[in-house]
């Protein structure tokens, strides 16, 4: 996922936090201050009494299109969770569990027969869409053939291998997916061709670029204009410099608790434009139930000690990192960029995000418990495998070789202050390796499609990147495959512009590999993790944790670690 670039995590961790940390962890149960007594499984029975409420949300901005198809932040898939729905669902509960996949829109996990190539689903009957039309197979044919037509994010990584993909990605307006997916309104049935086998398909079904959406939804980005929905939530209204205001679907039953459980608020009122400090007293004073940006620093040691129950800390498997393109000067060199991997102070952003309980240097692309994840630090001083301290020296002789010292750079990160802070603290690096370094803050609602548009001649960008499901090519392949990088295009999510064809024939390898022997394909992605570093389009910069601030009214927390808070499980009432 991503996210606003996924979700900015924060923050700083005082001794109070790192006690609430180890009370309030992923892996507790739902449970929270105000309902010592919840039930442990998200999957238990729905309890009536705590029904109704409206739950209010505060953020520092929107997140842009509110297109499921389209949307690639955290901020917003967290909401589809209770929204759309596709074929098949990451399970809707806290834990590691939230990790297993399972049947959605479809009766069962599909059939899988043609040496893994061919995937036949049977579609759940009586289930119907917001506005409301029942669903049938027609709909799900024409949400994949959208996919391509929208120019989905990932349509070029997950769904690629579906038969015709190829054509509809050359040509989104005509695609058709005749041979590759095929519905059989009799049978009530959908059936998907793959090119080859993939492993990891299951959970490419899951995440909500494959949501089923009306048949005659339109065939460019809804921005804005919310498609009807399937799940217990639709949305009422949007207006991405105000607010969100979801309520309930009326034609909405539950099929299945694990896929998609029945929501306890009967509104979700979600507000944008307020200050990072605002949306803290606001959570304090009640007037807010969640917060979804970081809180700020200087008001961690009061939530930590005032507020700790309310304050749930989770690790993530996500990293924080600065793009660098390789396309454009200084970076179309790369001793240049080499050199900025060099000199960047791991231990700096990370007191700038919080501290160290709450971050970690990052020195791979792929986060340490990921599958694929080596302990393996390519630039810090002195070696090892671990991050130990930037090497300043270096890196200037590095820029000396390079022969661009003196060029101009410029930075472009979030506004918020976070992620403006470390900006400032790039500016002042590149300044001090001899660049001309400008810093332009942007507002989360627009910077994370601008960093992807070559036309907006992107240099150095901070970013975040939030797993989408387990999988070591849901970091490399995504993010850095050639696959990936879409020139013109707001959903370029290759953002460094980096395409080098024997890395991207590792990348080839492993995905191939992983198909019979898992094992020796994470093996290969951490072999392409150090290829990609010696190469240095990226800068792993952090890897962070997550505090998720909740008011008195808020009980029955969950923390998916797939999706994070379950927003529509929470209880208000």
């Amino acid at each position: 996922m991503s996210r606003n670039a996924r979700r900015g995590a924060l923050a700083a961790a005082t001794v109070a936090l790192t006690l609430t940390a180890a009370a309030c962890s992923s892996s507790s149960g739902p449970g929270s201050s105000s309902d010592p007594g919840a039930s442990s499984s998200g999957s238990s029975a729905f309890q009536a009494q705590h029904k109704g409420g409206t739950l209010k949300l505060v953020a520092h901005a929107a997140a842009g299109s509110f297109d499921p198809q389209v949307n690639y932040t955290l901020q917003y898939w967290q909401l589809f969770q209770s929204m759309y729905d596709g074929l098949l669902a990451f399970k809707k509960v806290g834990g590691q569990e939230s990790f297993t996949v399972v049947p959605d829109l479809a009766t069962a996990m599909p059939k899988v027969t043609n040496g893994g190539k061919t995937y036949t689903f049977t579609l759940r009957k009586g289930v119907t869409f917001s506005n409301g039309k029942a669903l049938t197979t027609d709909d799900v044919v024409a949400s994949f053939q959208r996919i391509f037509k929208v120019s989905s994010p990932t349509a070029g990584t997950f769904y690629n291998g579906i038969v015709g993909a190829d054509a509809c990605l050359k040509t989104p307006a005509s695609c058709t997916l005749s041979k590759g997916v095929i519905g059989d309104a009799k049978a009530n049935t959908v059936t998907i061709n793959l090119t080859a086998a993939d492993p990891e398909f299951e959970y490419k079904l899951a995440v909500p670029h494959a949501v089923v959406v009306p048949k005659d939804s339109p065939t460019k980005d809804a921005g804005t204009k919310p498609l009807p929905s399937t799940g217990p939530y639709m949305a009422a209204s949007y207006d991405p410099n105000r607010a969100l205001k979801l309520v309930r679907n009326p034609h909405f039953k539950e099929w299945s608790r694990e896929a998609e459980p029945q929501g306890y608020p009967d509104a979700i009122d979600y507000a944008f434009g307020q200050t990072v400090e605002s949306e803290v007293t606001a959570v304090e004073n009640g007037q807010a139930d969640w917060m979804f940006d970081a809180p700020p620093a200087d008001r961690l040691n009061e939530i930590g000690t005032k507020y700790a129950s309310r304050a749930h800390v989770n690790p993530l498997t996500a990293f924080w990192y600065a793009t660098l393109n390789v396309n454009m000067a200084p970076f179309n060199n790369k001793l240049a960029r080499q050199a900025i991997n060099w000199a960047v102070d791991r231990s700096a952003v990370v007191r700038l995000y919080g501290g160290t309980n709450l971050a970690s240097p990052a020195c791979t692309v792929l986060p340490p418990g990921f599958p694929g994840h080596v302990e393996s630090c390519a630039y810090t001083k002195g070696g090892g495998t671990t991050w130990k301290a930037a090497d300043l020296a270096k890196a200037k002789e590095l820029v000396k070789q390079s022969g661009t010292a003196g060029q101009e750079v410029g930075i472009v990160t979030q506004d918020d202050d976070v992620n403006k802070s470390i900006g400032q603290y790039l500016q002042s690096l590149l300044t001090q390796l001899g660049y001309k370094a400008t810093l332009k803050p942007l507002s989360a609602n627009i910077q994370f499609t601008y960093i992807q548009n070559t036309k907006n001649k992107v240099q150095l960008a901070l970013t975040s990147w939030y797993q989408d499901y387990p999988a070591a090519s849901d970091f490399l392949n995504v993010l850095l495959s050639c696959a990936s990088y879409h020139p013109g295009s707001d959903s370029s999510i290759n953002i460094s512009g980096f395409c080098d064809k024997g890395v991207d024939a590792k990348m080839q390898a492993a995905l191939k590999t992983s198909q019979t022997d898992k094992a020796s394909a994470d093996k290969q992605w951490g072999a392409v993790d150090q290829s990609v570093m010696a190469q240095s389009p990226v800068v792993p910069l952090i890897n962070p944790k997550m505090i998720d601030f909740t008011s008195t009214r808020v009980g029955n927390y969950q923390f998916s670690k797939q999706f994070y808070m379950l927003v529509g499980q929470l209880w208000v009432k």
